[in-house]
């Protein structure tokens, strides 16, 4: 079943504007509004929240939004700059949502999410993430996901919740009580529709079609079934002409996975041959299958280095060709390299020379297809004395820093997400405790050894200016080997909160 985002920007042409202008944009609590001609008449165009808290609407005429708001900033429209920022973030959405992605003129984006949202988390934390990377950028948004462009687009933008998961087989249940504006229609259609007493979907839902259609054309029926899922709606995604691609169209459509696998590799060679011409190696790529039925499948693969090698790639890509339902057949394969670095030959050294070194790419590669890049990584040194800030994750073949962990205390391998409270007995203020439960289970300590102090970092923050921790190690009667902290150094209150924790086990 084809899975549908809808992205509702609310206030896309102010905040383009604010974000085009960086340090000379108008104060953030500065009401702003952009303005255009109707007619001869200057009129709201576009508002921020400041002006529309203070009454303004769009399609006011300026000179009234202007007395009624004093100090009021009114700036031109530029709508072609709008869209032409709508193409720039659909990219965006493009490199790192999905392969079929397009601007939705005048405030959106659509995106078709068919088998990538596990990539993401799943729908609900893959919606929560864009909505939080726009509004880290300045951009106010919704995002809705269903099984049509016009049941995702209407919820985005009529059910006024910032994130929503429509679920499979729900998008009529959920536009049946919407007005008739939801389903894409053009102004004097939805104002006649008023006039005639129609007030929800639900009511064109329940209405004979022939009266509308020889009333209003053909358009309500079309939006209704493309909203329904009964009419295919695909999205064509946007394709720069920087992008290196190659296609192959089909006189008869087919659909065995052999035959898509052959197909496959034969696509890979003429891409590479292109990528060896410009020089470059492929970071990302994606694999579209348009099918007979006028709707789209893909595959996208991700390296962790640029590569160009086809018989590297063609394993990537067929290794995903389970996932593909052809239906009832594929008439268009097109293969895109979507992101792409600059890629040297190197010359290959002879192993009487010298050893070569050892290359893990393509193992790195195979994983992370399988499971989520994200889900593959490797830790790094950070300079910190608080332990959990010690480390960062970065990518699996990221280049060594050269930073290393400082100190002779030993720390263990495996630390916990968060310390974990224990119940223990102590004297204090420096002897490690006689026994601790964890988990329920009551431990009895053996051996010892510490206290470690570790003091907050107070340039950080100025709560950590006092606080402090004591570490041990201690080992129980089976032989594990924990390391064990009291918050607070034992005598004073405001240097923690005298509690135990247990931080890490040792191998």
């Amino acid at each position: 079943m084809p899975r549908v985002v809808s992205l509702c920007l609310l206030r896309w042409s102010t905040d383009r504007l604010r974000r085009k202008s960086g340090d000379a944009s108008p104060p953030p609590e500065a009401p702003l509004v952009l303005v255009g001609r109707t007619g001869r008449r200057r009129t709201v165009t576009a508002l921020d929240a400041n002006a529309q808290a203070l009454g303004v609407a769009i399609g006011m005429a300026v000179a009234k939004a202007q007395a009624l708001v004093p100090g009021l900033i009114v700036i031109d429209a530029d709508p072609a700059a709008d869209l032409a920022g709508l193409d720039k973030l659909a990219l965006w959405a493009l490199q790192r949502i999905s392969p079929v992605v397009a601007a939705d003129p005048p405030d959106g984006l659509v995106i078709d999410t068919t088998g990538a949202d596990h990539l993401h988390g799943g729908e609900t934390m893959m919606l929560d993430a864009i909505v939080r990377k726009f509004a880290a950028s300045g951009v106010e948004a919704r995002a809705a996901i269903a099984d049509t462009w016009g049941a995702a687009h209407a919820a985005a933008r009529f059910l006024r919740r910032q994130t929503l998961v429509i679920p499979t087989g729900q998008g009529t249940v959920m536009l049946r009580p919407l007005p008739p504006a939801a389903l894409r229609l053009d102004g004097q259609t939805v104002a006649g529709l008023r006039t005639l007493g129609f007030e929800t979907i639900g009511d064109l839902m329940d209405q004979p079609r022939a009266p509308l259609a020889l009333r209003f054309g053909p358009e309500i029926g079309r939006r209704l079934d493309q909203a329904l899922g009964l009419v295919a709606e695909p999205v064509d995604p946007i394709r720069p002409p920087e992008l290196v691609e190659v296609r192959r169209i089909f006189g008869e459509p087919i659909g065995a996975a052999d035959t898509i696998a052959r197909y496959t590799g034969k696509l890979v060679d003429a891409l590479c041959l292109e990528l060896e011409q410009r020089g470059l190696g492929a970071r990302r790529l994606d694999l579209l299958f348009h099918r007979v039925d006028n709707s789209m499948q893909f595959i996208r693969v991700g390296m962790a280095q640029p590569v160009r090698d086809a018989k590297r790639l063609t394993r990537l890509l067929r290794d995903k060709i389970d996932t593909i339902d052809p239906g009832f057949g594929i008439e268009i394969m097109v293969l895109v390299a979507i992101e792409t670095e600059p890629l040297r030959d190197r010359q290959t050294i002879s192993s009487l020379v010298e050893p070569a070194d050892l290359d893990v790419s393509n193992l790195v590669d195979v994983l992370a297809n399988r499971v989520g890049s994200n889900r593959l990584y490797r830790f790094i040194p950070v300079q910190s004395d608080v332990p959990e800030r010690s480390v960062a994750r970065v990518p699996a073949l990221s280049p060594e820093t050269g930073a290393t962990w400082e100190g002779d205390w030993p720390r263990p391998p495996r630390l916990l997400a968060r310390p974990e409270p224990v119940e223990t007995m102590a004297l204090l203020p420096d002897h490690p405790p006689i026994w601790f439960t964890w988990r329920g289970i009551r431990r009895r300590v053996r051996r010892a050894d510490g206290p470690e102090r570790i003091r907050g970092e107070w340039w950080k923050r100025d709560a950590e200016m006092t606080t402090v921790r004591d570490y041990f190690r201690v080992e129980d009667d089976a032989g594990e080997r924990y390391w064990l902290f009291r918050s607070g150094d034992g005598e004073h209150e405001d240097s923690g909160s005298q509690k135990w924790f247990l931080h890490g086990i040792f191998a």
